[in-house]
Formats: C-alpha cells, sequence, structure tokens
C-alpha cells in the first residue's frame, strides 16, 4: 500500500471515529439550537436584513417612516351610493326631480349600466346631520360611524374608468382593470413581508350570509405575477375557515415534522436545480406556515375567548350585524397577531346581495348599512383603546359610486357612476375630521382636486412607509408596480 493510500485510509478513520463522530454532532446540536432561538429572536443577519430567499415573508424595511404598520380595508362591495352616504348635497332637493340633462346637457345613458331605466333627478331618502366636531354631514344610515368622524379623512372625488363590476373590482384592488395583476394587499406584504411568523400576512373575508363572492372571485386578492406567497388566504364564511386547520387525530406533532422535513429537503434539492421556478419556494413556504398555522389560527380566530362587553360592542349576537361583527372582531385580533393586511368584504354576487342597490336604494343601503354600521364603529372604538389605531390604517371603500338620478324600477334605486365615489381612512397616519376633493353640486363627477385609483394606492403605499415609484417587481421584460405609470400621493390627508 502507497503512503498516499494508507494516508487517506488513517484520515478516513479519523473522520468517522467515535470521538470525532460525538464532537462533530453534539457542536452541530448546539448550533442548531442557538440557530433557531437567534432566529426567533430576529437576531439572525439573514432575518434581519429581511432575506426573501429564506423567508418569503420576512420583515422588508420600508423606504421612509411609517405611519401605519398595517390595513384593514372594509370593502363596500356592489358600489355605494356617495350621495347616500357620506357626500351631502343640498343641491339634491333643489334638483329633485329635473331631468340631469338640465344639470348637464353633455349627460349619456351610458354612463349608467341601464341605459333604458334612467329617471331623473333624485334627492337622497336619508337625512343628514353634522356630527362630530368638525360638523360633518352624515347621512342617518351611519348613527354609530358617524360618532368616528373627527378620525376620519374623506375623499369625495375619487373617479375610476369602468362602470361594470368586475373590471372596477379588478381596478380598486389591483390598479388595473382586468385580472392576473397583483392586488393591492399582495403587494403590501411583497413589500413589507409580515409581522406574524405563525398567521399569514394577507387575510380575505367574504360575505358569511350566503350572498357568495365579490365578482371576479378570488382574482381579487390575488398575488398575479408574483410568488405566490403574496395572494391572500381566503378565510371561508361558514364551517371550518381553512382547510385541514386541525391536524388529524392520528398524525402526531413529531411525525408530521418529520414528513414537512423531509418533503423540504426533496423541494429543496429540485429548486436548486430550477433557480427560476419561483412557485416551488411559495408552495415551501405554504407548507410550512400551515404547519405553524394549526398551532396559532384557532386562537387567533376564537372570539369565544373576549370578554361579553366587547362582543356585545360589535353587535355579536344582534341578528342583524352579528355576521359583520364577528369579522371585524377577527380582523382586529389579526392584526394583533401580525397580520399585515386584511380586508372583509360586505356584500356578495347580486344585486340586493350586495351594496349594487340598483332597485330600492333607500331599502338595500339600510340593510347594508344596518349590518356594518355598528361593527365598523366598535372596530375603531376597539382599536383606539387597545393603542392599535395609530399604527393601523382602516380603509371604507367599494368600487365606485351611483348615479344622482333614480333608475326606474317599483322602488327607485340608483344605478353605477365611475365618475364620482367617496372614500374614507382613520388611523395610521391619517388626519381626522377632514375631507379632500369635492364631487359637482349634485354628486354627479369628481369635480375638484379629482382622486384616481391609483392616487388612493399611492397614499395607502406612503402611508406604510413604501415609495409606491420604487415598490417594483419586475415581469416579462418590465418592471411593474401597483400604481402602473401614474399616482399621486394626498399629502393633504396625511397627519
Amino acid at each position: 500500500m502507497s503512503i498516499a493510500s494508507r494516508n487517506s485510509e488513517a484520515a478516513a478513520r479519523e473522520l468517522i471515529s467515535r470521538r470525532s463522530l460525538l464532537g462533530r454532532a453534539g457542536c452541530g446540536a448546539g448550533l442548531l439550537g442557538l440557530t433557531a432561538l437567534m432566529q426567533d429572536e430576529g437576531l439572525l443577519a439573514a432575518e434581519g436584513l429581511g432575506n426573501r430567499a429564506l423567508n418569503p415573508l420576512a420583515v422588508q424595511e420600508t423606504h421612509f417612516a411609517a405611519k401605519a404598520k398595517r390595513v384593514i380595508w372594509v370593502f363596500v362591495n356592489g358600489g355605494p351610493s356617495q350621495v347616500d352616504t357620506w357626500d351631502y348635497k343640498p343641491a339634491l332637493e333643489k334638483w329633485d326631480g329635473k331631468s340631469i340633462k338640465e344639470f348637464d346637457p353633455a349627460f349619456k345613458n351610458t354612463t349608467g349600466f341601464f341605459k333604458n331605466a334612467v329617471g331623473n333627478l333624485m334627492k337622497s331618502p336619508f337625512e343628514f346631520t353634522p356630527r362630530g366636531e368638525c360638523g360633518k354631514m352624515v347621512s342617518s344610515l351611519f348613527p354609530h360611524l358617524g360618532e368616528h368622524v373627527d378620525k376620519m379623512a374623506f375623499i369625495h372625488s375619487g373617479h375610476t374608468e369602468s362602470n361594470n363590476h368586475s373590471p372596477a373590482l379588478f381596478a380598486m384592488n389591483t390598479g388595473m382593470p382586468r385580472m392576473g395583476f397583483p392586488c393591492v394587499g399582495s403587494w403590501v406584504t411583497y413589500g413589507l413581508g409580515s409581522e406574524s411568523r405563525d398567521l399569514p400576512g394577507f387575510v380575505v373575508m367574504s360575505d358569511p350570509k350566503g350572498r357568495g363572492l365579490p365578482k371576479g372571485h378570488a382574482a381579487n386578492w390575488s398575488a398575479g405575477f408574483l410568488p405566490g406567497v403574496y395572494q391572500g388566504t381566503h378565510l371561508r364564511p361558514t364551517g371550518d375557515p381553512i382547510d385541514n386547520l386541525n391536524r388529524p387525530e392520528a398524525l402526531t406533532d413529531s411525525t408530521q415534522r418529520s414528513q414537512l422535513d423531509l418533503l423540504k429537503a426533496i423541494n429543496e434539492i429540485h429548486r436548486t436545480e430550477y433557480e427560476a421556478e419561483s412557485q416551488l419556494a411559495a408552495r415551501i413556504e405554504s407548507f410550512e406556515l400551515a404547519y405553524r398555522m394549526q398551532m396559532s389560527a384557532p386562537e387567533a380566530l376564537d372570539i369565544a375567548a373576549e370578554p361579553q362587553h366587547v362582543q356585545e360592542l360589535y353587535g355579536i349576537g344582534r341578528e342583524e350585524c352579528d355576521h359583520f361583527a364577528r369579522q371585524c372582531l377577527m380582523a382586529r385580533r389579526l392584526v394583533e397577531r401580525g397580520v399585515r393586511f386584511v380586508q372583509i368584504y360586505s356584500g356578495g354576487m347580486e344585486n340586493q346581495r350586495s351594496w349594487d342597490g340598483h332597485n330600492d336604494i333607500a331599502g338595500n343601503h339600510s340593510q347594508f348599512a344596518g349590518e356594518t354600521d355598528q361593527p365598523v364603529g366598535a372596530l375603531l372604538t376597539d382599536l383606539a383603546q387597545r393603542g392599535l389605531l395609530d399604527e393601523t390604517l382602516v380603509i371604507w371603500c367599494g368600487e365606485f359610486g351611483r348615479l344622482p338620478i333614480a333608475q326606474v324600477s317599483k322602488k327607485p334605486g340608483r344605478d353605477h357612476n365611475p365618475h364620482c365615489f367617496t372614500a374614507w381612512m382613520a388611523g395610521g397616519g391619517v388626519k381626522g375630521g377632514v375631507s379632500y376633493g369635492e364631487s359637482d353640486e349634485i354628486g354627479y363627477k369628481a369635480a375638484i382636486d379629482t382622486v384616481h385609483i391609483n392616487d388612493l394606492h399611492a397614499t395607502i403605499l406612503h402611508l406604510l412607509g413604501v415609495d409606491h415609484e420604487r415598490l417594483t417587481y419586475k415581469y416579462n421584460g418590465r418592471r411593474f408596480r401597483l400604481t402602473d405609470v401614474a399616482g399621486e400621493v394626498l399629502h393633504k390627508v396625511i397627519a
């Protein structure tokens, strides 16, 4: 045997000797434990730098100091009427019953959706009264929310392109009036990551009263071309909120952990061979998140653990609003535990199943305002008393507004209006008790300081410490952003 062979054999024996094996294994086990502890404390360099390769939902640094850390968006699905909710128009009483062409000779029947059912101008069936120290005129639809107007910044000059629900929903959610693009919640979690390791960064709740999903369905909370880990996690309105949330009785924690470790190891081998396959990284993370959620989600969604007085504050137990009250309370519990973005839909698929008041605007809006007024008001109260409102941006907005004219039916309604809508924001660095922009005299079109959806999105990102022009993602050879090539931050509504 040559000298080289004898040396190699001796080296091999040294590598697998009992002393060497115990020494190597002992150090390795200790380092594994230390690494886990440091990761939990956020002390690892990769964690601190927000390394997406190791954790796609790692917390990212903001572009500048953020005023808000998280968002709750109450999506008023169907298109609420601005002139019957927050945009008081006394001139409508003067013009009531007259043709809109007397006010605007250029009006076309195609503005709404039902061009053969165009009636005359119609005053609001609801009484408006001044509320709060700012004296904001508020519809009788909102006795509870009216108490919070000094916390709200109103935008009265919003406008969009489409008068049809699906493209308008896509536009409000993604900035584009067609499917296939990432929604606001996905952009926010991509840009900022999640503060929770055990819950999704982006959660969506749809109407729970058998009314179905909003038009466009899950495309409204899609991650589009962003990695799939950033899409919204939909909580089902009835039954188990998430599939397989509870581990099968026959499966122990250690067995499940071993299965996931093996699956992760195999997937990681595959990922090194196909580094451009971003969906695989999202799939790996989704398995790990699902495992952690089995421990954390049931507790986070358990509103029965809340004190009775808190449940009563939201309206839980009241037949009219119990379903939405539960979702609002759930939203507070989720953001309290680090969820970055929560979106709650009021209203489902078809006309009278949402705020889509084509027929009987008075009955339609009374019903849906009655379902949401107390719960959303309680959400603002609860966030404030827990010290969370300052860092939580609450948004109330639908996909478009409604026409100030009557839609002809047995009980008059209002048709779609993309030219004008009202939104409000509260908390999260917003200046309270102010109104930005104005619609015209009858609430038909945005007239002063008009606000496009891109401007609204730019402002939301700005409050979260993100420059909307710098938050981009390269796809198909182009850098995309939420606000496309437009968007102006509404600095006048920022405190």
